[in-house]
């Protein structure tokens, strides 16, 4: 697994010795992998009470209603990946490599330790940074590319329109599904990405959208 940020260790004194901060900082619920080949694996929740992590539901849902053939054996993007849980799902189902965007340094050590776990270290890279920053650094092209921004974020369209108008970021075919509230609203087109399908689970919105 390549880090591009150095995670640092973060430890504190706790019962009379030093430990992991991970180890005892309170996270949401752990989830499991749905499918493939870690199938049934729990991982790290979310450390932020702020953060909402992607839940089962829609996760489920968006691996249903992908054509396998849009990742596997495929390079992946995952923005704002909180705990991972996305790209996670796609390497255990199949994904040749996975870059993780996280802004957060300590939801970027819940990824790493959510890779050892589950045994994808080696086919990930994570990128402990903004996305907006960290976007014109990524070397693509992505088959399939995932973003579940906090819902009370103004600037999704803006990192929507940014992957669209990169040269290197998608090809012909490319995937992006973007997770958003119901009171959110996107356009149906962002320069070449084009709006393919659109689903609603709840207060949860998912636009796959299509590079042509």
């Amino acid at each position: 697994m390549q880090l591009t940020t150095e995670l640092l260790e973060i430890r504190m004194w706790n019962a009379g010795k030093y430990v992991n901060v991970l180890d005892i900082m309170p996270s949401k619920a752990s989830m499991r992998v749905i499918g493939g080949t870690a199938k049934g694996r729990r991982i790290r929740g979310t450390l932020s009470p702020k953060a909402r992590p992607t839940t089962e539901r829609v996760r489920s849902a968006i691996f249903n209603i992908l054509d396998p053939y849009t990742f596997i054996d495929q390079k992946v993007l995952d923005l704002f990946a909180g705990s991972g849980s996305l790209g996670i799902e796609a390497l255990s189902q199949g994904a040749a490599w996975v870059d993780f965007v996280e802004i957060d340094n300590n939801q970027c050590q819940v990824i790493q330790s959510n890779l050892e776990g589950t045994g994808f270290k080696e086919k990930s890279s994570i990128r402990c940074g903004d996305v907006n920053r960290v976007l014109p650094r990524l070397e693509g092209p992505y088959r399939l590319v995932m973003l579940d921004p906090p819902y009370r974020l103004e600037t999704t369209a803006n990192v929507i329109q940014s992957i669209s108008d990169s040269d290197q970021l998608l090809e012909v075919g490319s995937t992006v599904i973007v997770g958003h509230s119901r009171h959110t609203e996107l356009a149906e087109t962002y320069g070449s990405l084009y709006l393919e399908s659109h689903r609603r689970y709840g207060d949860n919105v998912l636009e796959f959208y299509s590079k042509r």
